[in-house]
């Protein structure tokens, strides 16, 4: 499945990169999500901006605000951070959507790195 997912994550990577490029670090996570959205829906890819993620627990629905960032022709998760650092609560929270969402792959952003490279996490459940 990682095969199947490698170009996708890889332009979705490059759209990051670009809005890295023209807004630099140091704006909110909102100016990024809204920005890479764009970039997203404009190269034709299907996109949902702070889909909500329900909880469910025996067989109980829970909405209880977890939204993921961005999903992406509905296999892929993109959270975005914009801190001086992810922490393991960062991929803690990706992973819990991956599950909740029966996503498998996901993307870890941290735009406030001065090269976006160094703030990338591809984490494959």
């Amino acid at each position: 499945m990682e095969y199947l997912y490698k170009d996708l994550t890889g332009f979705l990577i490059q759209c990051a990169m670009k809005v890295h490029k023209a807004l630099r670090p140091g704006l909110l996570e909102s100016a990024y999500e809204e920005c890479l959205n764009y970039e997203l829906a404009t190269a034709g890819l299907t996109t949902v901006r702070q889909k909500p993620m329900p909880l469910v627990y025996n067989d109980v629905r829970f909405d209880i605000g977890y939204r993921i960032d961005l999903m992406v022709n509905e296999s892929i998760i993109i959270e975005i951070k914009s801190v001086d650092a992810l922490s393991p609560i960062h991929m803690a929270q990706i992973m819990t959507y991956l599950k909740l969402s029966a996503c498998h792959i996901g993307l870890l952003i941290n735009f406030i790195t001065a090269l976006l490279r160094d703030g990338i996490k591809r984490v494959i459940l």
